[in-house]
C-alpha cells in the first residue's frame, strides 16, 4: 500500500497526515508513503483537482494507492476503518 501526501509548508494538518503516515509505516510491514511539498513542486490547484477528479480546496490531499482519499479526516477515518489504526 503506497500512499501520497501532497502539502505545503505551514500547514498543520499536512503536519498531523505526515505523522500519521509515519505511524502507520512504523506499524504495518505493507505501507509505505511519499510527501509532496506542492509549492516546492511546481504542483498547482488545478493539478491535484485533475488528479483527485474533484475539487480540491486545501491541503493535504491524500492517495491511497493511486485512489483520492481526501484531507487528513478523511485520511485518519481510512486508516481507522482499513488499517486498524487505534486498536
Amino acid at each position: 500500500m503506497f500512499t501520497v501526501i501532497f502539502g505545503r509548508e505551514g500547514c498543520p494538518y499536512c503536519v498531523r497526515a505526515k505523522e500519521l503516515a509515519t505511524r502507520l509505516k512504523e506499524e504495518r510491514d505493507d505501507f509505505n508513503f511519499r510527501y509532496i511539498d506542492i509549492n516546492k513542486e511546481g504542483i498547482s490547484k488545478a493539478d491535484l483537482e485533475k488528479s483527485a477528479g474533484k475539487p480540491c480546496n486545501t491541503v493535504p490531499q491524500i492517495f491511497v494507492d493511486q485512489s483520492h482519499i481526501g484531507g487528513f479526516d478523511d485520511f485518519e477515518a481510512y486508516a481507522k476503518a482499513n488499517l486498524g489504526l487505534y486498536q
